[in-house]
């Protein structure tokens, strides 16, 4: 297998893991701590949406810096940045201080804009045949940290005195470990000279290749936030009991991650289109089956079908980008990638909570439907685009 053989796709495996670990944790427990640090209620998600931030201000710097000068001080420097979140917030909280716990959000949202970047990593370590299974492989170590972080947060739980400053210095150790897995890491050939600028921009966008792969990350990316976030406000609006909701969530996570280990070959054995395609239809099946009932099995089987179409959707957009610009252009093609990605999941995630309240669940699950059919209608060009190369 791939993913024992490479060495530079194991490090990467692990590396994802443990951002998938720092950002559990940080998911787990942000809002709840910024509820008691925060001088007014209405800020308890600031840290989280400055986390956001960092994120969205972080993808194109970090891109443009690995491709001058690599993939291993890049990701290196978004590990060290997720070290400093890790102790500030670790700060925050044992000294009580809102502001400073705050400030810790920032890195580590850079952190997460560095780890989205592990599985352009693992594309650039493989052969051609073996694209998907390399972004798939990658993407499936967030499996060890939907294993691991329920026992980690349990066990840290009453650690220390404060509570929660264990959390967030377990954040900075997973970080920490990171960097030294990113610094074993094998650098490629050397980047070439990039491509950068409003003309370069104009010709990625140009190119339907490059659009369809855009449309097909971000479009599910936004959709499975969106939706993710809601779930829990719609259990709890049907009368569920937050056991109910913990079960659902866990089987969305293991669709998330689970299937990353044959997207990988379905996309080297099909292509990246007809994996999208799929992706894109077990989407619609999961707001069908949502639309369809509030009962226990409706939430969790949706919210399975919805991890699994953003895997096949994130690894067959990832593998068909590869496929529409050049080595000079890679750093620009995957920063934007990388900065819609994030730009759809923030707005997803700031208007979950206000679709689920003034609209409905069912209202929410139908956005999905046109959603997903135009990231489906943008992938017809692309086909067309692929053929000349593939005859």
């Amino acid at each position: 297998m791939l993913l024992l053989r490479n060495p530079s796709i194991r490090l990467l495996f692990a590396g994802q893991a443990l951002y998938w670990s720092c950002s559990m944790i940080g998911i787990t427990l942000t809002a709840l701590v910024g509820l008691q640090l925060a001088p007014l209620n209405i800020l308890a998600t600031l840290p989280l949406c400055l986390w956001m931030l960092g994120n969205l201000f972080s993808v194109q710097p970090l891109s443009r810096f690995m491709q001058r000068h690599g993939r291993r001080p890049g990701l290196m420097l978004g590990a060290g940045a997720g070290v400093v979140g890790g102790l500030l917030s670790a700060l925050g909280v044992w000294l009580g201080d809102f502001v400073v716990f705050c400030l810790g959000a920032l890195p580590i949202g850079a952190y997460q804009a560095s780890a989205m970047y592990y599985r352009f990593a693992a594309l650039e370590a493989v052969t051609a045949t073996e694209k998907g299974r390399a972004s798939g492989y990658v993407i499936g170590g967030g499996v060890l940290a939907a294993l691991l972080v329920p026992s980690a947060l349990q066990w840290t739980g009453n650690l220390l005195s404060t509570p929660f400053v264990s959390a967030y210095l377990l954040i900075a150790t997973f970080a920490l470990l990171a960097l030294l897995l990113m610094s074993r890491l094998r650098e490629g050939a050397a980047p070439p000279k990039a491509k950068a600028g409003f003309k370069e921009l104009r010709q990625l966008l140009g190119n339907p290749i490059i659009r369809a792969a855009i449309a097909t990350t971000a479009i599910g990316n936004g959709l499975m936030v969106l939706v993710m976030n809601a779930t829990p406000l719609a259990m709890s609006f049907c009368g569920f009991a937050l056991d109910s909701s913990a079960e659902v969530i866990q089987w969305h996570m293991l669709g998330m991650f689970l299937p990353a280990f044959l997207a990988g070959p379905l996309v080297d054995r099909l292509g990246s289109r007809r994996v999208a395609l799929l992706g894109g239809l077990i989407l619609l099946g999961s707001a069908s089956i949502a639309l369809s009932g509030v009962l226990l099995l409706n939430f969790l089987f949706s919210s399975l079908l919805l991890g699994l179409g953003w895997n096949l959707m994130l690894v067959a957009g990832t593998t068909l980008l590869a496929e529409g610009h050049d080595e000079s252009q890679r750093g620009q093609a995957q920063g934007l990638m990388e900065l819609l990605n994030g730009i759809l999941a923030a707005g997803a995630a700031f208007s979950a909570g206000v679709l689920i309240s003034g609209l409905g669940w069912s209202a929410l699950n139908l956005v999905v439907l046109p959603l997903v059919g135009l990231a489906l209608l943008m992938l017809l060009p692309a086909r067309r685009s692929l053929q000349p190369s593939a005859s």
